[in-house]
């Protein structure tokens, strides 16, 4: 399989702060990416390290097996889309959407018919003449993408593209990105800080944390088998269950993850736990739970009657649903 992008110990450093830290990474081509952190952790540095717009300090990039490092971004066959779509407001959209052809010295004639291409792929056909303020913040996403993509890079860049809109317009427009990287089959690298999308949309996931990445690995891997106590919590919010909790549990002293999901009331046979609180979300309630000294949450099903604050339960799980977590920090 082709290597679409790949950082080598590649770090880069602002001052004291290393906001990359020795990172090694492999994208494969036609891959869905996702780079998933909170703030500062490293994700938006290694995108624009991709980009161009930043340079590392040390280590080594290639796209598609070509040294990058000092390459200018426009002699990268990249594109990003940023999460406030940098749209041109005194021009229309064709022109928004052709600016880059411009650029290039293509012809009004050329460059038009790409644009309305381009704009048909992303579903705004006939929308040419309008200008970005006419549009709505998702139709404006959609024009953002049409001029990254009318380029024909192959890497797409997007630095949380989806942040500024709302939750029923993201979750549209996540399905959207889905079904047009599958069309494409160009390779995705996704910068984001919401689980949700990361685990959604990509193949596979990279888990930043204090510029280093904790984990790679497929959505599914990196919610049921997390590595680390902190992609633990960050992705999804597990239950990371003391080592001495476990050792009498499975003979183990290690750390371990339990999805509050996998978390059941019992009539009996279970561990005593305590109801501190409750949540209501919906098609499930999070309810908090008392377990010895540990703090942990369970979802209860919309269907089930939820115990009150004060009240002490029985839990229980599956015995697979307790994944150990080896020295994890």
């Amino acid at each position: 399989m082709t290597t679409a992008v790949s950082f080598a110990k590649v770090s880069r450093h602002f001052g004291a702060v290393r906001a990359v830290d020795n990172v090694d990474l492999s994208i494969a081509e036609g891959e869905f990416f996702a780079m998933l952190g909170p703030s500062g952790s490293g994700k938006t540095t290694c995108l624009r390290l991709i980009a161009g717009f930043e340079q590392p300090t040390s280590g080594h990039i290639e796209i598609f097996g070509t040294t990058v490092e000092h390459v200018p971004p426009y002699r990268r066959n990249v594109n990003t889309v940023f999460q406030d779509y940098a749209l041109f407001p005194h021009m229309n959209i064709i022109d928004n959407v052709a600016y880059g052809l411009m650029i290039r010295g293509m012809n009004k004639a050329d460059r038009h018919a790409a644009a309305n291409e381009a704009l048909e792929l992303v579903a705004l056909p006939g929308y040419g003449e309008r200008r970005p303020g006419q549009l709505s913040g998702g139709q404006r996403q959609r024009v953002a993408l049409a001029r990254a993509l009318v380029n024909k890079p192959k890497v797409l860049l997007l630095d949380e593209p989806l942040g500024a809109l709302d939750l029923k317009l993201r979750e549209q427009m996540q399905e959207e990105l889905k079904i047009l990287q599958r069309k494409l089959g160009i390779t995705f690298v996704f910068v984001t800080h919401d689980q949700g999308e990361a685990l959604s949309m990509a193949d596979r996931v990279a888990v930043f944390n204090d510029g280093k990445i904790q984990q790679i690995g497929s959505p599914q891997d990196i919610y049921q088998r997390p590595e680390s106590r902190f992609v633990a919590d960050f992705v999804g919010s597990s239950n990371v269950l003391e080592p001495g909790f476990v050792k009498q549990l499975t003979g183990k002293e290690s750390y371990a993850s339990l999805r509050p999901e996998a978390i059941r009331i019992v009539s009996a046979d279970g561990h005593s736990a305590t109801v501190t609180g409750s949540s209501y979300l919906g098609g499930t309630t999070r309810i908090s739970l008392a377990l010895g000294d540990m703090r942990i949450g369970a979802l209860i099903p919309a269907d089930q009657a939820v115990p009150e604050n004060g009240t002490t339960v029985q839990i229980s799980w599956q015995e697979n649903d307790l994944h150990l977590m080896e020295g994890a920090q």
